[in-house]
């Protein structure tokens, strides 16, 4: 039987790519193998061999995809670094990470994640373990880079990113079921621009009151 732990074959890694291909097409909510090796070119037999067990393949293929979060999070991290470490900053970061969440091309992606997240809540002990806890871990952390050094470790902070991030992630959710990339897309820089109007000092009611007034 195959280590999942040892460094990968170039046959393990073409079939797991391949494998993550299906999955963003098929989910992994009914994974069975058969189907999945007839798609890809292998058999059951293969498969087991090269990951050790369906779960062990599950939890390859949310590896997989969290690789491709993580490499958006680098990016957007050192866009958030170069920022103003501030609530401005924080916006900015955001407003990156919900146009790479709203973008069509990333659908499947994004609902292989949701899924993965939702599982690792019902199946804490199965290959979906502490995925959900991980991504959360992520996207809190490229956004505390994106916040004032001196006060990212502030109560204050953390429920400040902690608030943006539940803001993407309902907006995500919403636009998932729905299609309705304008709605949400509104009430996601609705959030935004409160908090960037809050790092000028300023309330939306005041901004609101001066546009009015012809300030």
């Amino acid at each position: 039987m195959g280590n999942p732990e040892a460094t990968p074959s170039a046959r393990q890694t073409e079939l797991l790519e391949a494998a993550y291909r299906y999955a963003l097409a098929h989910g992994l909510a009914e994974l069975s193998l058969r189907p999945l090796a007839a798609a890809i070119g292998s058999s059951p037999r293969v498969l087991l061999y090269l990951f050790g067990s369906k779960d062990g393949l599950i939890r390859a293929l949310l590896a997989r995809a969290r690789s491709d979060e993580l490499q958006l999070l680098g990016r957007l991290g050192a866009d958030g670094r170069q920022g103003d470490g501030n609530a401005a900053g924080l916006t900015r970061t955001a407003e990156q990470v919900w146009s790479w969440l709203a973008a069509p091309e990333h659908r499947s992606l994004l609902t292989l994640w949701v899924e993965g997240y939702a599982r690792s809540l019902v199946e804490p002990d199965g290959p979906w373990a502490r995925f959900a806890r991980a991504t959360v871990e992520d996207w809190l952390a490229v956004l505390a880079g994106a916040q004032e050094p001196g006060r990212r470790h502030t109560p204050a902070a953390s429920a400040e990113r902690t608030l943006v991030l539940a803001v993407l992630r309902g907006g995500l959710l919403d636009l998932l079921a729905t299609g309705d990339l304008d709605r949400t897309t509104a009430a996601v820089q609705g959030h935004l621009a409160t908090l960037h109007l809050t790092a000028l000092g300023q309330t939306p009611e005041v901004t609101a009151r001066s546009t009015s007034s012809g300030w």
